[in-house]
């Protein structure tokens, strides 16, 4: 029976860990041939690479920082120089340094734009590119965040980088789609994952049963889990969600606009 990603070369940005790692395992247990997941630690690529190619697929870790322009695209040749045509891309890179309206400075602003928006939108580019020029069909699905909606207090520039990305997704979709490239994301809530945790402890001084204290809570009783929501982004990159382009997809158990 033939896989779900069968023929499939796959980019993922910040694929050496927790949702990026989620979605490259995924895509690899759905028959993906070739991933390049794309980040800065090379201890954590090799353990990643080493994860996938005991699934059988072929992986590679291009260290890059994707806020720098000459990197992410290089990147992005780098993988196809490999691989050949890219034809899906996750970006699931992304920073969440907190700052409030009145705190965020124009450093602060600028790395997160930087690594939020500037990344993504350059590693979209270079695949397009590659895809127009060999004249292929091919999918995009960006992670955003609920916070792209408005997002708390103290995730001003966190949240607006993620609006900016939404719009970019939206633009990108409708300006490739009669090429066949189609360009969605997801828009998770509150996730658990290893990141989270050094930012819970980091910025809000968390004991280690934050997680605990934090499902407990939750309306469903969990934070989102990156497997859970892997499964959703490799549907969305594969063939089979069909013409499905400039979704915005919303993926937690709190609903915008209604409730307390």
């Amino acid at each position: 029976m033939t896989k779900a990603h069968s023929g499939s070369r796959a980019i993922v940005t910040g694929g050496a860990q927790g949702i990026g790692f989620a979605i490259a395992s995924q895509l690899a247990n759905d028959g993906c041939q070739s991933i390049a997941i794309i980040g800065r630690d090379k201890a954590k690529g090799a353990n990643a690479v080493a994860k996938l190619e005991k699934l059988g697929t072929e992986a590679i870790f291009i260290s890059a920082d994707i806020s720098n322009d000459k990197a992410a695209l290089g990147a992005t040749e780098e993988a196809a120089k490999k691989f050949g045509v890219i034809n899906v891309l996750a970006n699931a890179a992304a920073t969440s340094t907190r700052a409030s309206l009145l705190e965020t400075t124009r450093e602060n602003f600028d790395f997160i734009f930087h690594t939020n928006v500037l990344g993504p939108m350059l590693l979209m580019q270079g695949v397009v590119k590659g895809l127009l020029a060999a004249k292929q069909p091919g999918s995009i699905v960006n992670v955003l965040s609920m916070s792209g909606h408005g997002g708390q207090p103290f995730l001003h520039p966190y949240s607006s980088s993620k609006a900016a990305l939404a719009a970019a997704t939206r633009n990108a979709a409708y300006a490739y789609r009669k090429n066949r490239i189609r360009v969605n994301a997801v828009m998770p809530g509150w996730m658990d994952t290893e990141g989270e945790d050094a930012v819970q402890k980091k910025w809000h001084s968390a004991p280690d049963n934050w997680l605990e204290t934090a499902e407990k809570n939750a309306p469903m009783g969990q934070l989102v889990k990156p497997a859970q929501l892997a499964v959703l982004v490799s549907y969305m990159l594969s063939p089979g969600a069909g013409v499905m382009t400039g979704a915005l997809v919303d993926y937690d158990q709190n609903i915008i606009g209604v409730g307390d």
